[in-house]
Formats: structure tokens, sequence, C-alpha cells
């Protein structure tokens, strides 16, 4: 009962903040039902591809074809501070596949990088193959699986995991839990970041209890506040790390000259990096227990 009241708190609350998403001047190019959403790809007076799982609902990813490097949406810009944690990542796991904007920009940046994208959505596979541009090659590909049975199932290890799964309003419940973020710790290698996207306290009644969920499992936790946006990005890793914040932005400023970025890495974690405390005390461990009953998933390993 807990969980159903929670669950209706975080809908409304997230459909009063996502009221009249859809901008002005877009025509619809594609509506479909999906077997986990309405897809609705939409596009712009200015060209960007527009994905969303409902009518007047958050924008899922903008992608502008054939240009990997433009990072449209707030939250992506943030996206990049994983590689200040990990210099030369071999391999990356991202759990979302949306229009994929991440994937493709992980492909632009870093050629030799082995990229496993799971995505629990057909029909989204198919509209980012169609419509937004993504396409698999020898070093990427696209499963369509369960994230959270994906990560426990494979037996595959990761130098950064990238958790960007959203439903029409939230990141599933079953992607959050104590237990599944221990399954993802697993995945890691030695020297592994996990990178979460969630939605920030304003619109979000779990986000303390998912702060705190993850201080539970990892040793170090660090989130990054996105201008412009409710997202918050969280870098959450099994061990510790001795690197001050004006190392951090340091690195950035440097990263963001090396990988060629057009937006400045080093402005975005002066602005937004904190190292979390108290932060997230406040909130409930989250566990499989207490939330609704874990879906069965698509069937399959990969």
């Amino acid at each position: 009962m807990r969980a159903v009241a929670l669950r209706f708190a975080f809908m409304l609350v997230t459909a009063l903040a996502l009221c009249g998403a859809a901008a002005s001047g877009e025509r619809l190019l594609l509506e479909r039902k999906s077997p986990y959403n309405t897809i609705l790809v939409t596009e712009d007076d200015r060209g960007m591809r527009i994905l969303r799982f409902e009518k007047d609902g958050a924008r899922q990813s903008v992608v502008k074809l054939g240009d990997p490097d433009h990072l449209e949406l707030p939250y992506t810009r943030a996206i990049p501070v994983a590689f200040v944690f990990v210099e030369k990542p071999q391999n990356a796991l991202v759990v979302g596949l949306g229009g994929g904007t991440i994937p493709g920009f992980l492909r632009k940046r870093f050629p030799d990088m082995r990229i496993d994208v799971v995505e629990i959505d057909p029909g989204v596979v198919e509209v980012a193959k169609s419509h937004f541009g993504f396409h698999e090659d020898e070093r990427m590909h696209a499963y369509v699986a369960d994230g959270r049975h994906f990560i426990e199932r494979s037996g595959r290890l990761y130098d950064i995991i990238f958790l960007d799964a959203f439903g029409t309003d939230s990141v599933p419940y079953q992607l959050v839990t104590r237990e599944f973020l221990v399954g993802v710790s697993r995945a890691l290698t030695p020297r592994g970041v996990v990178i979460g996207n969630i939605w920030g306290r304003e619109s979000n009644p779990l986000y303390d209890s998912m702060v705190r969920t993850y201080q539970a499992v990892y040793e170090e936790v660090s989130t990054v506040d996105v201008h412009g946006a409710n997202n918050k990005i969280v870098v959450a890793s099994p061990r510790k790390r001795s690197f001050s914040k004006a190392e951090l932005v340091r690195r950035a400023r440097q990263l963001t000259r090396q990988l060629q970025l057009r937006s400045d890495l080093g402005d975005i974690v002066e602005y937004g990096f904190r190292r979390v405390g108290a932060e997230g005390a406040s909130g409930r461990i989250l566990t499989d227990a207490d939330g609704p009953e874990l879906p069965a998933g698509p069937s399959g390993r990969p």
C-alpha cells in the first residue's frame, strides 16, 4: 500500500512538472504502440528529432541527425563526467536506449570502445534505428532485454555503466533498489563507475531514498546538479577516490579539450558537482521487498 501511494504521488508531481513539454511547431512523424509504451516521434523547426512515450510527455531523447556530438538535453551534457573518473574506458554498458544519444556520442568519441546497450522495449530499438540514426556495428550491440536481468545474468564487466532507463514518468522501481545496485557493482571492473540519471527532489518524492540506497551499496557517491533541468546525475564508485573538487574541475577542463566537447565540462563540474554527505540520510533504503512485484522481462540471455 505504501508503494502504491508513493507511486501515485510521484506520477502526480511529475505530470505537473511535464505539463506543456511538447513544444509548438513540432510535426508528428510517427505514433506507434509498443509492448511497453506509446512511442511518438516528432521533429521541430530546427530539425531536431524528439522521442516521447506519451502525448505532451517528457522528451526522452532529442537527436540532431548526423551529429552525435550535439547533446541537446541538459543532462546529456553532464554525462561525460564519467570520463573524469575513468580514463580511456575500454567498455561501457548503457541501460536505456531512447533515441540513442548516449551510445552515439560514445561511438563517435571512443571508436575502439565496446558498447553494449540494453533496452526492454523492442519498439524503442526499432524506432531508434528507423528515425534517430542509431545503428549497431562490430563493437556496439543493442540487446532487447530487461536491464536488470541483463546485468545479473550476462557475467560481463564494464568500466562505465550508464543507468538512463525511464518510463513515462520515472526510473522503474526495480532499477533503483539495493539489490539491483549490488548487481550493478558486481558488473564493474575494479576501476569502474556507475552514472545514474534520476529526477531531482522537486519532482521525485523518492529522491532522498534513491541517494540513500546508492550510499548503502557504494563507497563513494557524488551528484551533479544539471543546470537548467531537474535531473541529477549520480556518480557512484565501489572504492574511495582522492580527487578534490578543484582537481576534478581541472581534469574536466582538460577532458573538454581532449574530446573537443561543445560544452565545457569543467563549468558543469564546478557548478554542480558535490560529494554526498548527509544528503540522502533522511531517505530509506529501497529494497525489492518494499516495491511492486518485479516484472518477468523478456526471456533469453544476451
